[in-house]
């Protein structure tokens, strides 16, 4: 971030739409937000509960690490004066915000509400039910935009044991399938869930840019918008399809607790193949 910045279009076309970044960043041992502005950055460690983020700056007075310039930038800008504390969400945050973000904020408080309605049973069934959220704008389908992709984590703090990831490597949680990843031998992308590509014409790289449109869904993902017409057209085929990618998830959450619990020990090889086998299985659902 510090070397090479941020920036360039969100989507592809000719008018630019840009934001700068917050991410959560956890292993087995440690958690983290990391807020971004520019080339600038402030980071808090998070000791305990739950944190979520929502397309603003949470970061306050509690700044665990920072930018060695973030304060000074801010005074020779005008931002901050230097003696009052220093608020990173409120001095970097635009003073006259469009109106979008109040969604953001919206989701940002609902997302929280969620996290602590769940305190201390929080489980990766209720991660995916909270990115399933539409009352809340979290999991995003209208106004042009849309989830792209989810994934919920398991981290064990014992390293002998294997982190499980669940990725839809659809958009839209709502009528995905969260798939068990975990890395190690075996591991390869599965072709289902990558998308096309287009070499020297694809309009990212043609001058000038994005002046034609090309198809960059994935099988898997063309396979769900023709399952989408079935689920919505309210006939008992769209409903048993959706109860077969309910039953195809839980079979993945009971994978990853047998493993984890010691019940099922396969070898590196199956491991690193799971995805694959999800996505297959899925793709013929």
């Amino acid at each position: 971030l510090e070397r090479h910045g941020q920036g360039g279009s969100c989507r592809e076309d000719p008018a630019p739409f840009c934001y700068h970044n917050t991410f959560l960043l956890a292993d087995r041992t440690e958690a983290w937000v990391l807020e971004t502005a520019g080339r600038l950055w402030a980071a808090q460690r998070i000791r305990e509960g739950a944190h979520n983020i929502s397309n603003q700056l949470s970061i306050g007075t509690d700044i665990s690490t920072e930018h060695s310039e973030l304060r000074t930038h801010a005074l020779a800008q005008g931002w901050w004066g230097g003696q009052s504390a220093f608020d990173f969400a409120q001095v970097f945050s635009l003073t006259q915000q469009p109106v979008r973000m109040e969604a953001a904020k919206a989701r940002f408080q609902a997302g929280r509400e969620l996290l602590q309605q769940q305190r201390g049973g929080i489980t990766a069934e209720v991660m995916m039910d909270i990115l399933r959220n539409k009352e809340s704008g979290i999991c995003m389908d209208s106004g042009g935009f849309r989830t792209t992709a989810s994934m919920v984590s398991i981290l064990p703090q014992d390293p002998t044991q294997p982190c499980v990831h669940f990725l839809t490597a659809t958009p839209d949680p709502s009528r995905s399938v969260f798939k068990p990843f975990i890395f190690g031998a075996g591991v390869a992308p599965a072709p289902q869930v990558v998308s096309p590509t287009f070499g020297a014409q694809d309009p990212v790289r043609t001058q000038p840019r994005f002046q034609t449109q090309v198809d960059r869904r994935h099988s898997l993902y063309r396979g769900h918008q023709v399952a989408l017409g079935l689920m919505e057209s309210g006939q008992d085929q769209g409903q048993q399809l959706w109860q077969k990618q309910r039953d195809l998830e839980q079979e993945g959450l009971e994978a990853a607790r047998r493993l984890l619990a010691g019940e099922w020990a396969p070898p590196p090889q199956e491991l690193g193949a799971l995805f694959q086998a999800f996505v297959e299985r899925e793709s013929r659902v």
